[in-house]
This record gives structure tokens, sequence and C-alpha cells, in this order.
């Protein structure tokens, strides 16, 4: 198996030669996390630290396929999964994914985990939990789905770590697959933030939201209107990217105003929160559409144009439209569409995880002079997400500077 994954794998010589040594002193070493490039700003040690998408990665959490199952097609699922997909939704709910897909995808889910250890990167992993247990609070009941994202309900700024209160039913327990991680982060020394847990009563949903099929979906989104309702605030931290002082964030199915704004105040006056939008019939998280790949670079989905382009260009970023995604039409994909493709990891600004047969999204990015790592990750697309999705950088080594 080990010579499997050196064959797939572009990666230098530099990566290969770090020793175990050199892991475990990165592991139990405290480290320095930077608020600041000004000298008079004081460090303070955090084992959780980030500041941006591109820094040198350090450590990072990566998802687990174990355990998850069909969710069921409540609205607010309805609204952002692909409508091919609906019956399988409605008669299957609670039932596992197919073996061969959950299990290959968990088989992917190491060998990445591997060639990561190989590039020096610590890798954590977050505990498997039964979702097909039934649960009931004083306002619905549904029972769990997945556990599988970090990115999105995880989110490191500075050297604190967010919980997201996200806005799917089925993941209102996520929270419990990575507590024991969190815990440990905090116990260390960082900073620790839940935001607000949302009662998902039928309040913040539009119950009626008249979504029957794709064109209806298109129509909605281009009228701005959305599955979820300003009843209290919810979001998924995979709605949010992050670039030092400036987070761009998107109104999505699953990101209300309200949490938006409650990210907003929380940050304070130190970080500016930009709302974009774009041209997406269901929109669900922000990495799939727009990429931030470097200080002022973009990789964007040609097919779901920024609207607030122009501002992004004034500020002397550059915008570059990802390659079109090579995945057959025959793959399932029972969450999310073919874009996955452009949802890729940066190791540093130099080196970027990239799926394995995408040559396209490859091109894209040797054309600006990143070094591709290539990686077999298509049974886990299948799952929802790509190597952005599946993680959460706990610790880049950087600091904190404006970009925009």
């Amino acid at each position: 198996m080990f010579s499997k994954v050196c064959s797939v794998v572009t990666i230098g010589q530099k990566g290969l030669q770090r020793t175990n040594l050199q892991y475990f002193k990165k592991l139990f070493t405290p480290q320095i996390c930077y608020t600041s490039s000004s000298a008079s700003v004081s460090p303070s040690t955090s084992p959780v630290c980030s500041h941006n998408e591109w820094d040198p990665l350090e450590e990072v959490i990566v998802g687990r396929a174990a355990g998850m199952c069909i969710p069921p097609l409540d609205i607010e699922v309805k609204a952002c999964v692909p409508e091919k997909w609906w019956t399988l939704y409605e008669q299957h709910s609670r039932k596992p994914f197919p073996d061969e897909v959950a299990e290959k995808a968990d088989e992917q889910l190491e060998e990445f985990s591997r060639i990561l250890q190989h590039e020096g990167i610590i890798v954590r992993r977050p505990d498997p939990i039964d979702c097909t247990q039934m649960y009931t609070t004083p306002d619905f009941s549904s029972h769990g789905s997945f556990s599988v994202m970090p990115r999105d309900f995880l989110m490191v700024i500075g050297n604190e770590i967010f919980e997201s209160p996200m806005a799917w039913r089925c993941r209102f327990f996520e929270y419990r697959a990575y507590r024991p991680l969190v815990k440990e982060y905090f116990r260390k020394g960082a900073k620790w933030t839940a935001a607000p847990k949302p009662l998902m009563s039928d309040e913040l949903y539009d119950m009626n939201y008249p979504i029957t099929n794709l064109e209806d979906r298109n129509r909605l989104a281009k009228q701005g209107k959305f599955a979820t309702t300003e009843f209290e605030p919810c979001f998924d931290a995979a709605d949010f990217m992050r670039a030092g002082r400036d987070i761009f964030a998107q109104r999505s199915q699953v990101t209300n105003e309200m949490g938006i704004e409650w990210l907003r105040r929380h940050l304070g006056d130190e970080y500016k929160v930009h709302v974009l939008s774009f041209n997406d019939p269901n929109a669900m998280h922000i990495d799939g559409t727009f990429n931030i790949i470097g200080p002022g670079l973009v990789i964007s989905n040609p097919i779901r144009p920024c609207n607030e382009i122009e501002m992004l260009k004034k500020a002397g970023w550059k915008i570059v439209e990802a390659g079109q995604p090579t995945t057959p039409d025959s793959w399932p994909l029972y969450f999310t569409s073919k874009w996955l493709a452009m949802n890729t990891l940066m190791l540093d600004e130099k080196r970027v995880v990239v799926e394995k047969d995408e040559i396209n999204i490859q091109k894209t990015f040797e054309k600006l002079g990143i070094e591709c790592i290539k990686v077999p990750f298509l049974h886990a697309h299948s799952l929802g997400g790509g190597f952005h999705c599946w993680t959460t950088d706990i610790r880049r080594r950087g600091t904190l500077e404006s970009y925009f």
C-alpha cells in the first residue's frame, strides 16, 4: 500500500526526506501564533493558529466517512442537493451509503492522510459517531447524517477555533465528533468559541419553500430567496474564506445574514467581513465557487460568476477561471456537482493537493507556477467533499496581514 501511495503522488525529495523525529518534535513543541506583523505586538503560544488559506500548513484535521448515512429530505437539505438523488433520500433516509462508496472513500482518506504526514504535516482525525441514532429536541426530531467534513463545522481565525451553529437538523449534533480534539486544543492554550446553537424550529426555515425542480431553484436564487430565514443566526464554516484581516462570506442555503453578522461583531474591528454573491442556484459553501489560493489570487468557478468581481479587481486581485471538471457524468455525486474539482487544499503558496484525474484543474494551477500533488479522491467526492471540505487547517505558519 505504501508503494502505491508514492506512485500516484507528485512530491519533492525534500518532503520524502522528513523524519519521524521532525514529525514528533513538531507535535510536542508549543507553537507561536503571531496575530500581527507589527513588532510591538506580543505573540501568544497556542496550538491553533491560521490566518489564511495558503500559508505553510503544519497541522490539519482530516475527516472520516465511517458512520455516515443518508440524510432525511428536509426542506433545508432538498434546497442544496442534486434533484436526481431526491428519491434516494426519501426512500433510504437513515441507511448507510453503498459500501463500495463509503469504504473506498475511507481508503482514499487514509491515503491522503499519509501523504500529508509525509510532507511533515501533523494529521488529526475526529471520532467516528453513529449517525443512524434518532434524537428529539423540544423543537424537532431527526437523525444524524455525517460528521465527515471538518471544514463545514470548524473554522480557525488566528488563535481561535470556532464551532459553527450549522443549519441542517441532521447535523445538529455534529460537534460530538470533534469535541475531544477541540477540548485538547483549548487545554493547550487555544481560544474556543461555539457560535450560538440554533433552535432549528420551523421558524428557521421557509417550510413552504417552493422548490420542486431545478427551474424553481434557479428562479429563487436570482430573487435572493433561500430555504433558511433570518429567525436566528446560522452558518456553516465552509461559507467563509480567510485572507488575513479580510474574511469573505456568502449568504447561502445554510448561512444567513444573521450568522454572518454574528461573526462580524464577534471578530470586531481587527477584521472586515465582505459578503459576496454568485450566480448559484443552490448556494451551499463558497469553496467550490470562490477559492482564495494566495495573496490577492483567486480560482473562480466560470459558471458561477461573482457579482462583486469588480470590487476585487479594483483592489488589485487576480481572478483566474478554473478549468472544466473531467469527472464523468455517470459518477455518483450525492451532494454536490463536478465542481468539487476546484475544491483543493493549499499546502503553501507553491503546492496544492488536487484530484489525480482532474487534468484541467491541474493545468490551471500549473500555469500559475503551482506544483500539483495529485491524489485519488473521487470516492470522497461522492460523499460531498473535496480536499478543502474534508479538512480544517489547525495551524499554518504565518502572521496576520492585510491583502485587500
